[in-house]
Formats: structure tokens, sequence, C-alpha cells
């Protein structure tokens, strides 16, 4: 999928938009199962009492746009990873075919390949984000998976023990990413060391630090991508359409590193010197969350950042 010239572009500025990864019909499969997730979850909600019967026509985004205006829990059980505390047996959390063989995809394989070479583990530093208009969004929200994301490096949301880990980050647009619905921004060629960063309600770079002068937005259809380095400052603008935006964060590592956040499942993805390792059944990965659930709910909390607000430049 990437040119030679795309590899060299890549390591001059950090990021590379790639159009194109996942096709309609790999897309729909996506969207299909969140609907089924959604009709599952408002079913659910409708038992309670807590909305009305859907109405004729009523659709995914119509369920869940009463499902964030009305304050139900959606975010969690949509999610491809566990939250950063409170975990117990009955944390929601989605592992479906879908999701797995958008993961496993052979294009965004092909791209990850190019990038960090031939033995690929998925990281489990993943999520999916699905943001809502800004302007239905609670003063009380700061979820960065749900508002606009504050500029952050994703090797700084991981801990230190893959500080020399070679990784790569495919934020992947399921919908149509533009300006007025708040697409990434980027910091190109900013990625030569790590930034400080505080945890405010976010894990964000510190304010003296912000490449507030660089930031570059980087549009993407539905099915591209942006593509970076883990240290390429990054994050995401407000979404002042009047429409919902979703994309997934998916990390790749070189297997045999560390992964950041060691306490979560990773799996080989592509193994040109092991294919018998690959792993190829979406059961298996969504059992392995299911067993790291139940193991960290009956554990002590492990961290999931480094970070604190003790430094002086996060006063």
């Amino acid at each position: 999928m990437l040119s030679q010239g795309d590899v060299e572009l890549f390591r001059k500025q950090g990021y590379l938009v790639v159009e194109g990864l996942q096709d309609e019909d790999a897309l729909t499969n996506v969207r299909n199962e969140y609907s089924t997730l959604m009709d599952d979850l408002y079913g659910s909600w409708q038992q309670d009492g807590k909305v009305p019967q859907p109405h004729a026509g009523m659709g995914f985004w119509d369920k869940l746009d009463r499902a964030y205006r009305g304050g139900f829990e959606w975010y969690q059980p949509f999610d491809i990873s566990l939250p950063h505390s409170g975990i117990s047996d009955d944390t929601p959390m989605h592992f479906g075919p879908a999701v797995f063989d958008m993961a496993t995809n052979a294009n965004i394989l092909d791209c990850v390949e190019a990038l960090i070479g031939p033995e690929i583990s998925s990281n489990p530093i993943q999520h999916v984000r699905i943001k809502p208009p800004q302007h239905a969004v609670a003063a009380s929200e700061n979820r960065a998976h749900v508002i606009a994301t504050d500029w952050h490096q994703d090797q700084g949301v991981t801990l230190e023990e893959a500080d020399e880990t070679t990784f790569v980050t495919v934020w992947l647009a399921i919908t149509d990413a533009t300006i007025e619905n708040g697409c990434l921004q980027v910091a190109p060629g900013a990625y030569r060391e790590m930034l400080p960063h505080c945890s405010r309600s976010q894990v964000g770079i510190a304010e003296p630090f912000l490449p507030k002068d660089e930031a570059t937005p980087v549009p993407v259809k539905a099915g591209g991508a942006v593509i970076f380095h883990p240290l390429t400052p990054h994050g995401s603008l407000a979404n002042k359409s009047d429409h919902y935006r979703w994309s997934f964060d998916l990390r790749y590592h070189v297997t045999g590193q560390p992964s950041g956040r060691s306490h979560f499942p990773e799996f080989v993805a592509r193994s040109r010197s092991n294919p018998a390792s690959e792993l190829k059944d979406w059961r298996l990965w969504k059992k392995m969350w299911e067993d790291t659930r139940h193991h960290l709910a009956h554990s002590d909390h492990i961290p999931q950042h480094r970070w604190g607000n003790d430094a002086p430049y996060c006063a």
C-alpha cells in the first residue's frame, strides 16, 4: 500500500494520510455490528423504563443521540478496551468479528509492515471514538474519546516499559473526518523527543510545550486513516457540526517488545517468520479480554499512565 516515497514522507513529518484502507463492505460490517449492539443497549434501557419504544425508522444515530442526551452509559459498551479504573467482572466492552477483521485487515497491516517491519502485534492501547456535536456536550463531559482530544503523544500515554518499543498508530475513520466535525490535528516533524505531559481531565502535553503554532488539520474520508509516529504530537478539533464523528485508534508494535500496557492482552497480527503464531479467531481475542477483565477485577489497581500534576509546568 505504501511506496518508498510514502515511507520517507512518514519519516520526515511523523504522520501519513492514507485513503481507502477499508472498502465499503468492511465499513458496513463494522457499522452493522455496532448497530446491533446499539439495539441491544436501547432494548435494555426500554425494559428499565428509561426510553420509549423506538419509532419506525429509528436507526443507530437516533438511538445513540437519545442515549447521549439522556446521560445513559453507551461509551464503555462500545469500547475495544477496558477503562482506566473501576474494572469489575461485568464492566462492558466490545470485541466482535467485524472489529477483529478491521484490526487484522491486510491493507492496514501492509502499511504497518512498511513502517515497522514484518513481525506485528496488535497493541492493546486501542479505542473507539464517537464524538457528539460540541453543542450537545455536557459541561461535565471530559472523556477524551467523546470530546475534543487534548494535544498528546501516544508514547506519552504508555507506561515507561515501552519507551524503546517501535510502534505506530492507525487512526481509522468510519465516517468522514472533516475540519468542521473535529478531525485530527498534528504537529508535522515534531516527534524527536518526549514532551512533558500532565494528568488533567485528560492526559495531555503541558501548556508550555504545546505545539500550537505548528497545528496542521488532517481531514480524511471514511475508510481512510492517519498513521502517525508515537512521538508525533496530535489532538483533535472540536466537532462543530450537527452530526457525530466516528473513528478507531488501532495501534501496532513490533512483536516481542513491551506494549506499554502489559496488563492488557496483545496478539500477533502478522508474522512473516512464523505465520502459525497469528491470531485468526476473534472469539479467542474476546476471551483474552474477558480473562484479563476477571483478573484485573480481583487485583490491585494498575496505573495506565505515568504522569501526575506535581511538576511545576502542571501548576
